[in-house]
Parts: structure tokens; C-alpha cells; sequence
């Protein structure tokens, strides 16, 4: 009994002890991965939605971050060279061939149109999949259209799908089909937090 004792109340130390260790090395590495998301898949995908030319501050960083109803969202404010307001967000999708891949979608806010997306994470195969990163023909689909549009792949919706791809494809329709979700649950948030701002 004794031996017994002993031996839950080393487990239960070596069990603590890692847990503590573990929880340590999470916090140490969170923000370097955090900054080397922004910088490897987040940022060429915000660069190319809104090119230097076509906005007047700097949406990267200017980002923020807002919470509602227990969803969280990374927000890339911009204002367009005609003086409107706009903002990108990103929305994932675990149903890719290869996994997870997300989507980086910029909207204007005044006109609730698409401005362009882009793939930013994506482990999809060579050739096939990563078609929608590699060539814009996939994501242009998605341009000047309204957040309204059913995003849903033809037959259903208004995308084409890439040839030889059709699982990323539904992941990609997906992810745009939440990109509506979200900008329709956190708009009115994202246009106070902008208005408060003082770059507008």
C-alpha cells in the first residue's frame, strides 16, 4: 500500500513538473510563431490585396484583434484610395487535401463587395491543389463580387473549380462562405473599432 502511495504521488509530480514545462514552452514560442505567420502567410496575402499603391496606411500594422460571442478575429484595416474604408480577415478551413488551408479575404466596407482573396496557408499537393495559391485564376473568381454571393462551387454557387482539385476547391468555397459568416457577425464591431482609430 505504501509503495502504491509513493508511486501516485511521484506520478502526480512528474505529471505536474511537465505540464509546468510544457506550459512554459508554449509561452515562449506562441509569439514567434505568431510573428512568423504574420510575416510568412498572413502579410504577402494582405500585400497583395491591397498593394502599397492602393491604400493610404499601412493595414499590417494597423491590425487588431476584436471578440464576439466567444469568436475571435484578426482584423487588417485599409483605407482605399477613393477614401473608403476596407478590411481583410482570415478564415480556415480544415477540409483540405492537405489539411488545413485558409483564406485571406479583403471587403469593403462600403460597397459589402469582395476586393480580392488569397490562399495563405494551404499543404495541398503540387500541381493540383496548390493551384489556388500558385495561380490567381481560382481567387479572381472571387473579385467585385458581393459578400452575399453564394461562394458555393458551380452547380450550386459561382466557382469554378480547379481542375483535378475539387476537394481544395470545396475547402476554399468554404472558408469564403465563412468569410461571409464573419463579416456579417463582426461588421458593425469593425466599423466602430475603425471609427476610433485616428489613421481615418
Amino acid at each position: 500500500m505504501r509503495d502504491m502511495i509513493k508511486m501516485v504521488v511521484v506520478l502526480t509530480c512528474l505529471t505536474s513538473l511537465s505540464g509546468l514545462l510544457l506550459s512554459f514552452v508554449e509561452m515562449k514560442t506562441r509569439i514567434p510563431i505568431e510573428e512568423s505567420v504574420l510575416k510568412f502567410e498572413k502579410a504577402p496575402a494582405i500585400e497583395q490585396i491591397f498593394p502599397v499603391d492602393s491604400v493610404s496606411n499601412d493595414p499590417i500594422t494597423e491590425r487588431f484583434n476584436i471578440e464576439k460571442d466567444g469568436t475571435k478575429l484578426q482584423v487588417f484595416p485599409a483605407k482605399l484610395a477613393d477614401g473608403n474604408k476596407a478590411v481583410a480577415f482570415e478564415t480556415v478551413d480544415g477540409g483540405g487535401y492537405g489539411g488545413e488551408i485558409g483564406l485571406m479575404v479583403g471587403v469593403n466596407l462600403a460597397t459589402d463587395k469582395v476586393i480580392a482573396v488569397r490562399v495563405t496557408t494551404s499543404s495541398e499537393t503540387k500541381g493540383f491543389g496548390s493551384k489556388a495559391k500558385d495561380e490567381p485564376d481560382f481567387v479572381a473568381q472571387f473579385a467585385d463580387k458581393s459578400i452575399d454571393t453564394n461562394f458555393a462551387l458551380k452547380n450550386e454557387g459561382v466557382i469554378d473549380a480547379i481542375s483535378g482539385a475539387t476537394v481544395t476547391s470545396v475547402a476554399l468555397s468554404r472558408a469564403a462562405t465563412e468569410a461571409q459568416k464573419l463579416y456579417k457577425q463582426f461588421k458593425s464591431e469593425i466599423e466602430q473599432k475603425i471609427q476610433f482609430n485616428f489613421w481615418f
